[in-house]
């Protein structure tokens, strides 16, 4: 993989570890950022080798959001013109696309924040599956505060996960919302004291995922984002369909045995995928 910028990336035991390494800079998001990002979720996508996604950062904030000198340069609208204003919804949902790999993954996405979670931030980390968080991380829809609405994806997803009037709090205000309050709306899985204790915390879950076979990872992460829009007898119908396309006897028969035997179960990984043109 080209070396990145913004982020390093390690593959261990079948769990990838995303880091966003730019501490001094408050891991603030321009466009080299989004474009590593993009890429290194393609090719994890198309990859074999990680059953599960840890993306933890570095320094005093998980991410300060948006680079603010971006709005003055790369991403600046023209508000003047019906094309400028066109151009820029096609330059954003460009940028949503990006997010929206985080939660299309194959493998579950876990975070693990520290500091400050502000503005696209929070787009990023509701996009993942699961969050552990340290006890001085807090959530901030930082947008409304620059005179804008957040549109990346924290208003889309997280109506989702917490109630809608602590979402219209939040967006409305700016507010911050604290690692403990978020633990109480289900916006996290737990606190923990410490930055590492919560790298700690994901990475243990990450491991228990790993172990499981990841076909059935990869339905379930299909089942439940499908039952999350849609009716029950919808999503019924879907995981009839889906668990007849995945089913197998050796997994079941192998996991059981595992069980059994206190051992580890041994299953294949996910096929790559082969993009179309990429075919010779």
């Amino acid at each position: 993989m080209t070396p990145m910028h913004c982020f390093s990336l390690t593959i261990e035991n079948h769990i990838a570890h995303l880091v966003l390494n730019q501490p001094d800079a408050l891991n603030t998001m321009g466009p080299v950022f989004w474009r590593e990002l993009d890429t290194v979720l393609t090719d994890l996508h198309h990859g074999s080798a990680a059953r599960a996604l840890v993306i933890s950062s570095t320094g005093k904030h998980f991410s300060a959001g948006m680079a603010l000198d971006t709005f003055a340069g790369a991403i600046q609208m023209d508000d003047q013109s019906p094309e400028g204003r066109a151009a820029f919804f096609d330059s954003l949902t460009d940028m949503q696309a990006t997010f929206t790999k985080l939660e299309k993954l194959r493998i579950p996405v876990i975070a693990a924040l520290q500091g400050g979670c502000i503005g696209g931030a929070v787009d990023m980390v509701t996009a993942c599956c699961l969050r552990y968080a340290s006890a001085d991380a807090f959530f901030c829809i930082q947008e409304i505060n620059i005179g804008m609405v957040a549109d990346v994806g924290t208003l889309q997803r997280l109506p989702k996960l917490i109630p809608l009037a602590v979402v219209k709090e939040l967006a409305y205000t700016g507010r911050r919302m604290k690692a403990d309050q978020a633990l109480q709306y289900g916006l996290v899985n737990a606190v923990l004291p410490t930055p590492e204790a919560a790298l700690e915390a994901a990475m243990q879950c990450a491991r228990e995922i790993a172990a499981k076979p990841p076909i059935a990872i990869w339905g379930t992460k299909q089942a439940v984002h499908y039952a999350r829009d849609h009716t029950v007898d919808e999503s019924l119908a879907q995981m009839g369909w889906l668990q007849a396309a995945i089913w197998s006897n050796r997994h079941v028969g192998e996991a059981v045995t595992a069980m059994k035997n206190k051992r580890a179960g041994d299953f294949p990984d996910l096929a790559a995928i082969k993009p179309f043109k990429d075919l010779a």
